[in-house]
C-alpha cells in the first residue's frame, strides 16, 4: 500500500513476477476495510488520509496479519516507531524488489504455524515458550511481533554464545545480505525496550550480540 499510485503498482508488478498475488491501495481507510483477505500487508507509512503508524497499530490490535512497514527513508527512528507500532519488519522503498520479496517470504514463513517447536527457555525471570510463542517476564506477558520473538529465541537458545550478525540474519530473516543488517539493531532496540533493560541483550562490538541476564527488575516508582 503506497501513497504514490505509480510506485505502488511498480512494487506490486515486481512482486507478481516473483510469484505473489499482489494488489494495491492508496488509502489507509481502504486497507483497514479489506486487510482480512490478505496474507500480509506491505504498509507505506506516508499515506494521504491516515498516518501509517496509526494504521499499523490498528491492524495489530485487530488481527495477527503480518505487517511489513515501508519507509521512504533509511531512518532509524522511523524503523523503531514502525516496530513499536506492531510491524513485523521494516523495509526501505529504495531497496531492490528481490530483497523486499525475500523479506516478505521470511515474515510469511515465521507467521505460519510450525510443525515442531523447540524447548521452553527459562532465564529467570524471563521465560520463552516456543509452542505458545509467548514471552513472560516475571509472569507478565510481553507483547512481541513474530520477528522479535524469533530473534529473542535465537539468542536465548545459546545464551553463552555470541551470535554474529550474519548468523542472525540467516536464522531470523533467511538472508545474509549485509545491507539489511541494520534491521537487527532496530529489533534489538525494540526488544530491550519491551524487556525493560538493555542488559538482556549484550552488544559484542564488531561481532554481534549475545543474551544477557537481569537478576532483579527495577521497581517502578509511583507518583
Amino acid at each position: 500500500m503506497e501513497q504514490d499510485a505509480a510506485t505502488a503498482e511498480a512494487t506490486a508488478a515486481d512482486l507478481r513476477r516473483q510469484g505473489y498475488a499482489a494488489r494495491t491501495a492508496d488509502r489507509g481507510a481502504w486497507v483497514l476495510r479489506t486487510y482480512r483477505d490478505a496474507d500480509l500487508v506491505l504498509l507505506a507509512l506516508d499515506l494521504p488520509d491516515i498516518d501509517g503508524l496509526e494504521v499499523c497499530r490498528t491492524l495489530r490490535a485487530e488481527s495477527d496479519v503480518p505487517v511489513i512497514a515501508c519507509t521512504p527513508r533509511d531512518n532509524e527512528l522511523e524503523r523503531v516507531l514502525a516496530l513499536k507500532a506492531g510491524a513485523d519488519d521494516c523495509v526501505v522503498r529504495a531497496w531492490g524488489p528481490r530483497e523486499i520479496g525475500a523479506r516478505i517470504e521470511a515474515v510469511l514463513r515465521r507467521s505460519r504455524p510450525q510443525s515442531a517447536a523447540g524447548d521452553t527457555i527459562s532465564l529467570r525471570p524471563l521465560h520463552i515458550d516456543p509452542r505458545r510463542r509467548e514471552v513472560r517476564l516475571s509472569d507478565r506477558l510481553v507483547d512481541m511481533t513474530g520477528t522479535e520473538f524469533e530473534l529473542l529465541y535465537a539468542l536465548a537458545a545459546n545464551p553463552d554464545t555470541v551470535a554474529s550478525r550474519k548468523e542472525l540474519m540467516a536464522k531470523v530473516w533467511g538472508t545474509d545480505w549485509v545491507p539489511t543488517s541494520r534491521t537487527i539493531d532496530t529489533h534489538v532496540s525494540s526488544l530491550r525496550s519491551k524487556l525493560g533493560s538493555s542488559r538482556w541483550i549484550i552488544t559484542v562490538r564488531g561481532v554481534g550480540y549475545r543474551m544477557g541476564h537481569v537478576d532483579q527488575l527495577p521497581e517502578k516508582s509511583v507518583g
